[in-house]
Parts: C-alpha cells; structure tokens; sequence
C-alpha cells in the first residue's frame, strides 16, 4: 500500500530481458535502506527489490507488468518516481495507492499557468475507468486531485515542488503515463454496474 507521496527520483542504472521479464536496476539515494523482499513503487507499479548492491537496487517486471504499463519503454539513464510501500501508523498524505495499475494514458496539453502547470491526460474509456472531479487520481505513482473531469480525458495542476521533485519536469506531450484510479471509486463503480 502507497500514498502517492513520492519519495525519491531513481535514475535507470541497467535493463536485462530474461524470458518475458525484465530486470530493471535503480540508482537510488534510498538503496542502501531497502530490503530484499521490499515492495517499491516505480512509476506508480508496485515491484519486489531482489538484489541490492551499494546505491542500486534491482527489481523485476513481469511481462503482463511490461503490457500494461510504461515500464516496458523505459531507457537506461531515465528518471522514475520511487516511493517505498507506507508504514501503517503513518499519516495519509496522498490518497490511497496499491501500485496497481489500471490502464495507461496519453499526455495531450501542458499548460504553464500562474507558475504552476496544467497537464491534460486522455485513456480508453472502454476499460470502464472513471474520474469524477475533485477526486483522486495516480499519473506515474504521483497521488493528485483530478481536474476537468470527462469521458475519457482529465487534467491535473502541477505546483512547482511537484514539477521539479518528480518526473513531471520531463514529461512532454505524447509520452504515456501509468494510471491507477481511485480505488474507493473503482468499488462504488463496480457496485453500481452490479445492480445494472
């Protein structure tokens, strides 16, 4: 279970395909304070740590991982969202995340606004997920407040720390970003459909 509150910036140390998975090893200023068998969250996915060695990490992706998210077009040298799985007593800062993602999404628009900045994100509705205004929404692990609510688009607001503390800073129109949808929402939606 996350918060969405990411905590550090990994940098792409090495990416080694074995069968259909995929090892990817981090630089991380936290490496040295993780575990084996520790979940982290990377880019909003939730992965094991196998092997830790000084400041790099490794986990693995599983193919199905690597279908349904960003992972699979990740570079050597990139940046990801890293957060650690939360203690339980801690506050809630974000909302929450179980690094699970649901579908994947299109940066559409970016607007700089008043010092902050304004990023537009469209999905496939087909895969019955939803938004609604004011609520929550996961982009690449980081926990926002969804803004301009539609059928298959969104907009989230960026302040400045959050720009320059996550990997919103790189992103550029066209790149695709993991989406995880506010679990509380999914259960009512479900519930909904089930009564028809």
């Amino acid at each position: 279970m996350f918060t969405g509150i990411i905590e550090n910036l990994g940098i792409i140390s090495q990416l080694k395909e074995e069968g259909g998975n995929l090892h990817i090893t981090v630089k991380s200023s936290i490496s040295q304070e993780l575990q084996i068998d520790q979940s982290v969250a990377h880019n909003g996915v939730c992965l094991t740590v196998i092997n830790i060695e000084g400041e790099l990490y490794t986990v693995t992706a599983i193919e199905e991982t690597l279908n349904k998210t960003n992972l699979g077009s990740l570079l050597k040298g990139e940046e990801v969202n890293i957060e650690r799985a939360m203690k339980l007593g801690d506050r809630l800062d974000g909302h929450i995340v179980q690094g699970h993602v649901d579908q994947t999404a299109i940066c559409k628009n970016i607007t700089e606004k008043d010092g902050s900045w304004v990023f537009t994100f469209e999905y496939d509705p087909t895969l019955n997920n939803v938004t609604i205004e004011k609520g929550s929404i996961t982009v690449n692990g980081v926990s926002l407040t969804v803004l301009n609510s539609k059928i298959k688009e969104f907009s989230v607001a960026i302040i400045p720390y959050t720009y320059q503390n996550t990997t919103f800073k790189s992103l550029s129109i066209g790149d695709r970003v993991n989406l995880e949808f506010d679990v509380i929402g999914k259960y009512v939606k479900r519930l909904n459909d089930l009564r028809g």
